[in-house]
């Protein structure tokens, strides 16, 4: 098996961070298998959506009504609104798998590879890509 970790610097925006160029180049060359791409943070998760076309703005304000910065959770700590943070699980993966057809990722035509991040108290994200050759 082939890993590596990117780091994502997000400057402490929320939102989504495309890591689609990332991954091809990391399995340019390899052949067959599955790209396997891990997020290992409690408050950020992965998708695979369409970006640049409003699609990103359009998820994050869907999360938002979902999952409302406000003071209702439990969870109490860091900048308002950061129970909701913990809760993105819920509807973004921490880790997603995608093929890998002659050293490239099959996605379809509009399909990106994107960390989303809600939380705006951490500027620095990691996400470990791992390659397994079938």
């Amino acid at each position: 098996m082939k890993t590596t970790e990117l780091v994502v610097q997000t400057a402490r925006r929320r939102g989504l961070f495309d890591l689609t160029e990332a991954c091809a180049e990391f399995v340019a060359g390899e052949g067959d298998g599955l790209l396997n791409v891990f997020a290992p943070h409690a408050t950020a998760g992965l998708v695979i959506v369409e970006l640049g076309a409003g699609s990103d703005t359009d998820l994050v304000a869907a999360l938002d009504r979902l999952l409302p910065r406000d003071g209702r959770y439990v969870h109490r700590h860091g900048s308002p609104g950061h129970g909701a943070d913990h809760l993105v699980s819920m509807v973004a993966s921490p880790s997603l798998t995608v093929p890998v057809v002659e050293g490239r990722i099959a996605l379809g035509t509009w399909q990106s590879i994107a960390l989303l991040d809600p939380n705006q108290d951490n500027s620095t994200r990691t996400v470990r890509l791992s390659f397994l050759p079938g």
